[in-house]
């Protein structure tokens, strides 16, 4: 099972333009769910002559039980972005909130 935690997922029906995996040990549990993988996918949307690239940054965390997609961050973010979002969530503890915040929607559909 997928879930998609967007309110208009077409944004993401193709393949990202870059894909940051943070996690791939496949051996820690969450309350009761193996988190298998965790990445940051980014989708550039548009160019801005002045603006640069819009950015639709997502997260993505597979466990044995599903797999949930949500957004992370957008905007007109400058060059690296996704490089720039991954650094900020490993050094704030910031995978635990993305962690907790899949598990509850992957709990909410069973």
């Amino acid at each position: 099972m997928k879930i998609i935690d967007m309110t208009n997922p077409d944004r993401i029906k193709r393949d990202p333009d870059e894909i940051m995996i943070l996690v791939e040990s496949g051996n820690f549990k969450e309350q009761g769910f193996v988190i298998q993988k965790i990445s940051l996918r980014l989708f550039i949307e548009k160019q801005d002559a002045k603006l640069g690239s819009y950015s639709l940054i997502t997260s993505l965390v597979e466990t044995d039980q599903g797999e949930v997609e949500m957004i992370y961050d957008e905007g007109y973010r400058g060059e690296n972005a996704l490089g720039r979002a991954g650094n900020f969530l490993m050094a704030n503890l910031g995978l635990s909130s993305i962690i907790l915040r899949s598990i509850i929607a992957l709990q909410s559909k069973n």
